[in-house]
């Protein structure tokens, strides 16, 4: 039975039925002093453990879902069975990250790029940012499909858990599907597309053209180097007439919806410091360590408990240490000091990068107002400029 209960705790755990075997080796002294050898191992893994059927994993999720309900009644979950008791759509959130949806919701990555387990459950992924600059997970949902009825109810549910409060924007892949339903749920949310994941497709778009690594570069440098809208479109017609692309399909719709993935387009609205959905990556190279393609829905629910409860402890961390050390001035700037005093240290560096590279710039104030008795110049605070060094960062909570 202790052995049984190993195999079974070192599966949940992702660690490989190898280094279980090993682990037992090591504890008996030698491969001769086991009653079993590794293929044993495996074959219990196989037939005890990772043998389950779809319908009565997704009734033990279920029951996890309800648990964790009783638990707290501040959990949020909706769950759709199709006719076979299997998993349709399911959405979760956690007390922690409804909490954390009031403090750092204003912009909001969406991810739908990880898969999850045997059943190509595909998890989406609701993603902040906290006051430390790290990742925080405002939700998931695992989906049989991919269609604009499915994001649809999934955006719906996901608005009714954050008590109606829809994001100032969204990042979210190029997906016809997902733009369709953010446009049907989230009318005043500003969806960007990430514009990494769409760089990442120019080789295998491109590549069939003559001289494809020229084109390659060229669409980078008219896509990184427009610094207004007009320069953009402009750019972007040369390019199209000097390789004789004005007839690629990709290209002309990309065009066509240059308002939700071009950075001139987008850089005035607040994002936290986000261009694309790579927040995510963090927690797909978490669970790519304990998930695989064989792995249950009970197994994957316990990785998502750990993923939670590493990123509070990081928190604590960041919190900590951000309350009993300080970091040095860089100038000897009044106000330097006051973001010092609001900012955690993740946000206070990256100020700083920016009084580095103004505090010798020569500053003249261009108007100023007078109200209640007192002249106020724009970007003021306390009586303190601020408008000298704007940035796209989020304070402290």
């Amino acid at each position: 039975m202790f052995v049984r209960r190993t195999i079974e705790t070192h599966e949940e755990a992702g660690i490989r039925p190898s280094k279980t075997y090993q682990s037992f080796v090591a504890a008996a002294g030698s491969h001769c002093e086991l009653g079993f050898i590794e293929k044993d191992v495996r074959n219990y893994i196989t037939r005890k453990v990772r043998n389950i059927f779809e319908e009565d994993d997704a009734k033990k999720f279920g029951k996890y879902l309800v648990r964790m309900k009783e638990k707290n009644q501040n959990f949020f979950f909706e769950l759709n069975l199709e006719g076979d008791h299997c998993i349709k759509h399911v959405f979760w959130a956690d007390a922690r990250s409804r909490a954390t949806f009031d403090y750092f919701g204003d912009v909001v990555s969406f991810d739908t790029t990880y898969n999850t387990n045997r059943y190509n459950l595909v998890l989406g992924s609701f993603v902040g940012v906290n006051h430390h600059g790290q990742s925080t997970l405002l939700g998931c949902a695992l989906m049989k499909n991919e269609d604009i009825q499915s994001f649809k109810w999934l955006f719906e549910c996901w608005l009714r858990c954050m008590g109606g409060k829809a994001p100032k924007g969204i990042l979210t892949d190029q997906c016809t599907s997902i733009k369709r339903a953010i446009e049907l749920c989230m009318p005043t949310t500003i969806h960007r597309w990430c514009i990494w994941h769409i760089m990442k497709k120019i080789p295998s778009k491109l590549n069939s053209y003559k001289g494809h690594i020229d084109i390659e570069q060229e669409m980078s440098r008219v896509v990184w180097n427009s610094y207004t809208k007009d320069e953009f479109d402009k750019n972007w017609n040369d390019f199209l007439t000097k390789y004789g692309l004005g007839g690629n399909k990709w290209l002309s719709e990309l065009y066509e919806d240059r308002h939700i993935w071009i950075s001139v387009y987008l850089d005035h609205h607040f994002w936290a410091g986000k261009k694309s959905t790579q927040r995510s990556e963090s927690m797909h190279s978490f669970f790519n360590k304990f998930i695989t393609q064989n792995s249950s829905l009970r197994q994957f629910v316990k990785q998502y408990d750990n993923y939670l409860t590493s990123g509070e402890q990081a928190e604590r961390e960041f919190d900590a240490v951000d309350f009993h050390t300080v970091i040095p001035y860089a100038t000897k700037l009044a106000i330097e000091a006051q973001f010092q005093h609001v900012y955690t240290h993740e946000k206070f560096r990256e100020v700083q990068g920016q009084f580095r590279g103004k505090v010798n710039c020569i500053t003249r104030s261009m108007h100023s107002v007078h109200t209640l008795g007192r002249t106020v110049r724009p970007g003021m605070i306390g009586g303190k400029a601020t408008d000298l060094f704007r940035s796209d960062y989020p304070t402290s909570s």
